[in-house]
């Protein structure tokens, strides 16, 4: 072992032996000082780096950590704002939900919400006053289980769905009330269903009907003072002839032949002033009822045998004096009318003309009527047009008025000139339109526009 531990030592510490074998143990301690101050300055320029490279680190660190901050900041600012928003969009919505609510329930309709099963999902306060059921009773319920009474069926709200589209109803009974039902599907909604509107509109029929009355009653008014001033034509020529006859027979020698003659014309006078009132009389109970499905030239046809009795007793030009012209096709269909409401119209309308024919003051003047009749798509037309003398455009804006005045200086209202009578049976009674352009010089035409259907 000594020698062992000898030849180790000799190997180890072989470069600082002396030349006499010893060890130099300063020489031994200076390297070992060396190796350690090396080791040691290494060991300072890596903790240098070390710390230098943890300043920088900190440094991006606190960089980082100070945009974290700022992204927080940021962030929760942005939050805050949208909570704020959210807070006032949620106010918006509560307030509207609260509006439509209020605009529901104090709807003047009768408004029922209903389910796929038909169960009630809306109810307002008008349905709640007809009905006497409170929303909170019938909501969830079915509806014909709820409210049996209701005017509206299973089948029409099955109808609705189907088809998808607005069901329209009318249900009344007549004299007692009326009511417009609209039945509609709801769109675009998660869960399928429909509404249900019940109009209460029995206070505007009646005020319609009233209206209608009223202004049939002023067009029969306006129609009974012309037919007044037609008969009184015949009355005053009878008279005046029954008083002539009366003075004849205190004379010597009587005429004879001549009492017999005016006796004769009495009696024609008086046959028309018959015809004038039985015309009268079929029109005061020809209206209203059911329509009746007429060949309209064969309306015009006898309103124009009508006029040949009853315009041939006016002062002036006579309609038998008037060449009339009809020109139709062969096919002309039947439409549904009142057949003595349109003689009505086309006699007044002949009346009219045969005034206006009667005011050319010119003997070579031929007094012409020509009347078309003409079918247009869904409509039928008739022209009346005559070369008398025109209509102005002031008197054009009232002629359909009631008690239209002929514009005479008098200011006296000429039976020729009311036509607001035949305006009220062809737009109200017939749903059509009539209208008139005219020029002065050239003469006037009148333009009907009946529905065929």
């Amino acid at each position: 072992m000594p020698l062992f531990s000898q030849a180790a030592a000799a190997d180890v510490f072989w470069f600082v032996r002396n030349d006499d074998g010893s060890t130099n143990w300063q020489y031994v301690a200076n390297f070992s000082s060396g190796i350690l101050i090396i080791a040691l300055s290494l060991t300072i320029l890596r903790l240098f780096f070390t710390r230098r490279q943890v300043r920088q680190y900190n440094r991006e660190l606190e960089e980082i950590r100070t945009q974290l901050e700022l992204r927080v900041k940021e962030r929760t600012a942005t939050l805050e704002d949208e909570i704020v928003e959210h807070r006032s969009t949620t106010e918006r919505l509560r307030s509207s939900e609260s509006y439509i609510t209020s605009i529901l329930r104090s709807m003047p309709l009768m408004l029922i919400g209903l389910s796929k099963e038909n169960h009630i999902t809306q109810w307002n306060h008008r349905a709640e006053e007809i009905s006497g059921l409170p929303s909170a009773s019938v909501m969830g319920q079915d509806l014909w289980e709820a409210f049996p009474s209701i005017s509206v069926t299973p089948q029409q709200i099955q109808q609705a769905l189907d088809d998808n589209e607005t069901l329209t109803i009318k249900y009344s009974q007549r004299g007692q009330y009326h009511f417009d039902i609209t039945i509609y599907p709801l769109q675009n909604q998660m869960e399928t269903g429909v509404v249900i509107l019940v109009d209460d509109v029995t206070q505007r029929v009646q005020n319609e009907t009233m209206l209608i009355q009223r202004d049939k009653m002023s067009s029969m008014g306006e129609m009974a003072s012309i037919m007044a001033h037609d008969i009184n034509i015949p009355l005053r020529a009878i008279i005046k002839d029954v008083k002539e006859v009366r003075q004849d027979l205190t004379d010597e020698p009587m005429d004879v032949e001549g009492m017999r003659e005016m006796l004769e014309n009495a009696v024609i006078r008086g046959q028309q002033a018959t015809s004038i009132i039985d015309n009268l009389v079929n029109f005061s109970g020809g209206g209203g009822g059911t329509k009746t499905e007429a060949n309209m030239v064969d309306v015009i046809n006898h309103s124009v045998e009508l006029a040949n009795d009853v315009l041939s007793v006016m002062p002036g030009l006579r309609f038998k004096d008037v060449k009339v012209n009809i020109d139709c096709p062969d096919d002309v269909p039947e439409i549904p009318c009142y057949i003595t409401e349109m003689q009505q119209v086309f006699l007044s309308l002949f009346r009219h003309s045969c005034y206006a024919l009667g005011a050319i003051d010119d003997g070579d003047h031929m007094p012409v009527i020509n009347i078309e009749v003409s079918v247009f798509y869904d409509n039928l037309w008739v022209r009346i047009q005559h070369n008398g003398r025109g209509i102005s455009l002031e008197e054009q804006k009232t002629i359909f008025e009631p008690f239209a005045a002929d514009g005479d200086d008098s200011g006296q209202f000429g039976p020729g000139k009311r036509l607001s009578f035949s305006h009220f049976i062809v737009v109200e009674q017939h749903q059509g339109q009539i209208a008139v352009t005219s020029d002065p010089d050239v003469g006037t035409t009148f333009h009907i526009q009946l529905p065929l259907r």
